[in-house]
């Protein structure tokens, strides 16, 4: 079983890429759990999100407290939360930020695990005309997860998309191409 926390504020689809992640692989056949941590947030207030992926029935409900992968929406949380929290030694860490993986690193303090980086909100900004960098860090944690098919993700991504966003094509294509720059994009570093 395979367990992923996202970071990120209220309203930049912390909680929707939780849901998009656990719908493609429900797609690809995987158990799948995705839930959000609630509380009082707010627009802007820091939130987390989790998954939990397995090739068997999830027998566990409760909050994940060591994720294997942990993704950061929002670079301004790191230092005022521990996004590494309960992240093993050989966990996984990206971060959206146009930062190199080594600096981040060595910002973090980090001595072993894998680092990746990809500037999801530029991509988002430039592919969709606003910051949202939820779709783009889906792409990436995919593409360096390989937990599911990035073909079919988008896939699946585009038949939700289009099913919400019936009158609104210009989402759907702005959100299909951030994913497939950050999947390009996406850089990462290993100790």
């Amino acid at each position: 079983m395979i367990e992923i926390r996202w970071h990120g504020r209220g309203g930049q689809g912390a909680k929707t890429v939780a849901l998009l992640f656990a719908d493609a692989a429900l797609s690809a056949g995987k158990y799948i759990q995705a839930f959000p941590e609630y509380g009082p947030e707010r627009m802007g207030a820091p939130v987390q999100s989790f998954n939990r992926l397995s090739d068997k029935p999830i027998l566990v409900h409760c909050q994940v407290s060591s994720p294997k992968i942990v993704a950061v929406l929002d670079p301004t949380l790191i230092g005022k939360i521990d996004v590494t929290a309960g992240l093993p030694e050989n966990g996984i860490l990206i971060v959206n930020t146009p930062e190199d993986p080594k600096n981040l690193r060595k910002k973090l303090k980090l001595n072993s695990g894998k680092i990746y980086t990809v500037d999801a909100t530029t991509i988002s900004k430039e592919t969709m005309g606003r910051e949202m960098p939820n779709t783009p860090m889906l792409a990436a944690v995919v593409k360096i997860s390989r937990l599911i098919d990035f073909q079919s993700l988008l896939k699946d991504a585009r038949e939700k998309l289009e099913a919400k966003f019936r009158n609104r094509p210009e989402v759907v294509v702005g959100n299909i191409k951030s994913m497939e720059r950050a999947y390009e994009e996406v850089k990462g570093e290993v100790n």
